[in-house]
């Protein structure tokens, strides 16, 4: 008979090439937790006319690229990418870049690309995921209360649906998960063919 533990045995190691607290509590929700977390650290300023579908996907590789893995480990990177059109709006590097991408957001439906990759002994094999956001009018209130917030620190955009920008956001079409920053629904697929075992349906 095989047991739960000769089970655990034959699972490779996985390697979380991100520091987001949020991709650990989306992994957990499909009962997936990361053995190590080695973040990249790469550049991620857009190249020159870049569009932001292309951009999502070469950052993401690039972070899976640079993330140290052993024979046998299996590296699950991810990144998320706010565009309105061709515009690419990323991490704001301080409050006042964080201003601007809300006043430039709100009232406006926007796109968010989500690209993850799983490496392995397999390969690298990664999904670009796309959903719609509507983001509502904002006040001058409701933009420097979020700011005073600090919660768009670290966030693509300048906001994150899961948070108290979450009132912000009336409409969205596409994969919630996503736009949190890891589609849980492909980054299961992609463990799988990896030989890393995720339990359930999704």
């Amino acid at each position: 008979m095989t047991g739960d533990g000769d089970a655990a045995q034959v699972r490779p190691r996985l390697i979380l090439g991100s520091a987001s607290p949020r991709r650990r509590e989306l992994l957990a929700q499909i009962g997936v937790v990361p053995d190590d977390i080695r973040p990249a650290d790469i550049d991620e300023i857009p190249l020159k006319a870049e569009l932001p579908r292309p951009y999502c996907a070469r950052v993401t590789l690039a972070k899976a690229g640079a993330t140290t893995r052993a024979l046998g480990e299996v590296v699950l990177a991810a990144d998320t990418t706010v565009a309105i059109g061709r515009r690419i709006f990323g991490k704001p590097a301080d409050e006042k870049e964080a201003a601007a991408f809300l006043i430039a957001l709100s009232g406006r439906r926007h796109r968010v690309f989500t690209c993850v990759a799983v490496a392995s002994d397999k390969g690298l094999r990664y999904r670009v995921v796309e959903s719609v956001v509507r983001m509502k009018r904002l006040s001058d209130i409701e933009v420097n209360g979020y700011l005073a917030s600090g919660d768009w620190r670290g966030k693509a955009g300048g906001y994150a649906i899961q948070g108290p920008a979450g009132t912000f956001i009336p409409w969205i079409s596409g994969s919630y998960s996503a736009i949190m920053g890891l589609p849980v629904a492909e980054a299961a697929v992609l463990l799988r063919d990896a030989g890393y075992p995720v339990e359930g349906g999704w």
